[in-house]
């Protein structure tokens, strides 16, 4: 569903950011900052996860760098483009496209999640998405493809295997999570 527009360019390196990274929250999306990325090589990125949840003081820590590869690393690389054509070289990642194909403020927390509703209905995936689907998709694939439990949770954060385990949904369809 996604073209070459600004928007069509925008929210696969959205989706994907937030994906591959380990279903980051929408708030962490909305507040990932182009000095929080940083290019290893030609086809990867690290983002290190600055203010969150569960590192409210903003800390610097291993934990926290997060890889951005693969098609997630390429969509990142297009927007990143996109953004430079804009002159922008600092602040927010993720920014609100205005009519007529203008780059505007930064994306509130709520738009990466209207984003994704978009593109989903867009695609023609039916069903109730929340602000978490894409963490709990992230959970979900995880345990599917047998990933361990601690690589899981270091992408996600979590501290507690309790709390990781909540967002695996067992039997899942794309349209359930």
């Amino acid at each position: 569903s996604c073209d070459g527009t600004m928007k069509g360019i925008r929210d696969p390196a959205l989706l994907l950011f937030a994906w591959s990274t380990g279903g980051r929250r929408r708030s962490e999306v909305a507040s990932a900052q182009l000095a929080q990325l940083q290019r290893v090589d030609a086809e990867s990125f690290v983002f290190t996860l600055g203010h969150s949840k569960t590192n409210q003081r903003g800390e610097q820590r291993p934990e926290d760098a997060k890889p951005l590869l693969g098609s997630a690393a390429q969509a990142m690389q297009a927007w990143l483009e996109v953004l430079a054509k804009e002159g922008v070289k600092e602040g927010a990642i993720f920014r609100r496209i205005r009519r007529g194909g203008h780059l505007g403020e930064p994306l509130a927390a709520a738009g990466g999640r209207d984003n994704g509703k978009g593109r989903w209905a867009l695609a023609g995936i039916e069903g109730e998405f929340s602000a978490h689907s894409l963490r709990a998709g992230f959970v979900t694939e995880a345990g599917r493809q047998a990933q361990p439990m601690a690589e899981t949770m270091a992408l996600t954060g979590h501290q507690s295997v309790a709390s990781v385990v909540g967002y695996f949904r067992a039997g899942a369809t794309a349209g359930q999570l």
